[in-house]
């Protein structure tokens, strides 16, 4: 099965003295043992690069340094199949936040799960349930969830 995996699993895998660490690597580890297809998006891999760079007191940066952000970005990519967004992602997108009244920071939410529709993906990994608790076509997991 694919399983996308938010960006939020993707920094805590990544950062070892984030509390999440454990649980972010225990479940990417099952799943994987499991012969679960890993996937994040173009999206995810901007997002994860932002939060890396982003100095410690803008919130929840690590201030890691461009050549560091990389290394971590490739431990990523060899973890997982990153793929591209596209025109019929982004159509979807415009129906989804439409329908679904979106504001704000969770536009970010509604490209992931437009392109789980696009690209039929039933299933996300992520610490932050409730932000797709709108969303009835996919399952959403927490690390905490996979045994």
């Amino acid at each position: 099965m694919d399983i996308l995996v938010d960006t939020g699993v993707l920094l805590r895998l990544t950062i070892r003295s984030d509390p999440g660490h454990p649980e972010a690597r225990q479940s990417i580890r099952l799943l994987k043992s499991r012969g679960e297809n890993l996937i994040s998006l173009t999206q995810n891999a901007a997002e994860f690069w932002n939060v890396c760079t982003r100095p410690i007191t803008a919130r929840g940066g690590f201030n890691l340094s461009i050549q560091e952000t990389t290394r971590r970005l490739h431990l990523v990519e060899r973890l997982l199949e990153i793929r591209s967004d596209s025109k019929p992602i982004f159509e979807e997108w415009k129906r989804l936040v439409t329908q679904h009244s979106v504001r704000g920071v969770q536009v970010h939410d509604s490209r992931l799960v437009a392109a789980m529709n696009i690209l039929r993906i039933t299933h996300i990994l992520t610490f932050n349930k409730r932000d797709f608790e709108r969303y009835r076509e996919i399952t959403v997991v927490s690390p905490a969830d996979v045994k």
